[in-house]
């Protein structure tokens, strides 16, 4: 037992205390929010909330989505700091942006 009170001390103590995960729901052809700031090492979550499929695109081809149809999912880890903005590449009028911090 205290082995393994020992080891879960361990893990907690290497795991970044800046990590952090952020969902962002894609409803009624908006990002919400359209706006954000996360610190370095932030894992965001983008889930299509709508009943037609959307994309998450990066400006300038950071990163980009397959198709996400209803209730699916795409995830992205915010490692560099710097500014993102994002559009849906199906509805060019859906824009989005993320502020990564130190």
């Amino acid at each position: 037992m205290k082995t393994r009170v020992l080891a879960l001390v361990c893990l907690l103590l290497s795991m970044p205390v800046w990590a952090q995960e952020v969902k962002i729901d894609i409803k009624e052809f908006m990002f919400g929010p359209k706006d954000l700031t996360v610190g370095v090492g932030t894992k965001v979550t983008w889930v299509n909330d709508d009943q037609i499929p959307h994309t998450v695109a990066e400006t300038h081809k950071v990163f980009r989505s397959a198709a996400l149809d209803t209730n699916d999912s795409f995830s992205w880890v915010f490692n560099t700091p710097g500014e993102f903005e994002y559009f849906c590449a199906l509805h060019p009028q859906m824009i989005g942006r993320i502020v990564v911090t130190q």
